[in-house]
């Protein structure tokens, strides 16, 4: 089945799926600065979507015309919820619906979900006829691991053979957490495993990728279509825009752009916990004089307005970042 992922440009970007980062409000910032070719959702989960707090749960799910192409991805235990739920993302407009089996998280593994997958090939592949089913034209993709406590090709050979749109792959292990370095190396193999068993498959890469350039040199050297990015974009925002050094962006382009991230959260979420904007905190206010005590002062804050009344009346150096 022919989908976007096919039409996109070769390397195409994403930016990661982060709970608690990329929300609607982070997605709409980077799509203004510097967009890239495809974005994903926050992990949604499929059991809460068909529980009495769905409203709560969809709010992950919100995005605006100007985020597409746009990907749910969801995570969960339950064939029947992946179905419902994917027929629910198909119906409200989603370009595509990523299944969550790479997550690490303790107490999610411990559940099943994710990353446990790795371990439960039989309940994986009916999490993604499932999915498929409901899901219709809208491709459904994969995003996993190389394995649990050791890279295991034999996993991502069962994913490739389930024929889905994309795989995307943390290049480490569920037990390696990022810890180590990611195993690029590994994916000339996993290269050959796709062009052999699933062609039409696109494969994604993700791990340590901080830089435009190395995701250039990375698909010179192992020719998988897409890049996604991660952590990455915490140390500098503007990575998807290519014709932005991040060295020459100044002290008060990174706090006007704080302030608007912080305007956008307030008037998209009337009763959302404050403390979430803190972890962008150094994303914003690093590498200049006063940086460290700058971010101090907002960390002890409870109300955005207390933090937009410090970065307003800011009176550091307008200095080029070094």
């Amino acid at each position: 089945m022919h989908s976007f992922w096919q039409d996109l440009p070769r390397p195409f970007t994403i930016l990661a799926p982060m709970q608690g980062v990329t929300d609607v409000v982070f997605r709409n910032l980077i799509t203004e600065i510097g967009k890239p070719d495809v974005l994903f959702t926050e992990f949604t989960n499929v059991e809460g979507l068909q529980s009495r707090a769905v409203e709560k749960v969809k709010e992950a799910l919100l995005f605006t015309k100007y985020q597409k192409p746009i990907v749910a991805q969801l995570w969960g235990i339950h064939p029947n919820d992946y179905y419902l739920s994917a027929k629910f993302c198909k119906d409200v407009g989603f370009d595509g619906i990523d299944i969550n089996m790479g997550c690490p998280d303790k107490l999610i593994v411990k559940r099943g979900s994710c990353a446990a997958l790795i371990k439960n090939p039989d309940l994986a592949k009916r999490i993604i006829e499932q999915t498929k089913k409901a899901s219709g034209n809208v491709p459904v993709s994969v995003k996993t691991r190389l394995g649990f406590e050791k890279i295991n090709l034999d996993w991502i050979v069962f994913l490739l053979e389930q024929e889905i749109s994309s795989l995307t792959i943390h290049l480490r292990t569920v037990d390696e957490l990022s810890k180590v370095p990611a195993h690029w190396e590994v994916m000339h193999e996993i290269v050959k495993l796709r062009d052999k068993i699933s062609p039409s498959t696109i494969l994604i890469g993700n791990g340590d990728i901080q830089t435009y350039q190395e995701i250039q040199d990375k698909y010179t050297t192992y020719g998988n279509e897409g890049f996604m990015i991660g952590r990455g974009i915490f140390q500098n925002p503007f990575l998807f825009n290519k014709s932005v050094n991040i060295d020459y962006v100044t002290v008060e382009q990174r706090i006007a752009l704080y302030i608007k991230h912080i305007k956008l959260f307030d008037k998209t979420w009337k009763k959302k916990n404050p403390a979430l904007l803190k972890k962008f905190c150094k994303t914003y206010l690093s590498n200049f004089e006063d940086a460290t005590s700058l971010r101090e002062k907002i960390m002890l804050c409870s109300k955005t307005e207390e933090m937009l009344v410090i970065l307003k009346n800011y009176k550091g150096k307008n200095t080029i970042i070094k």
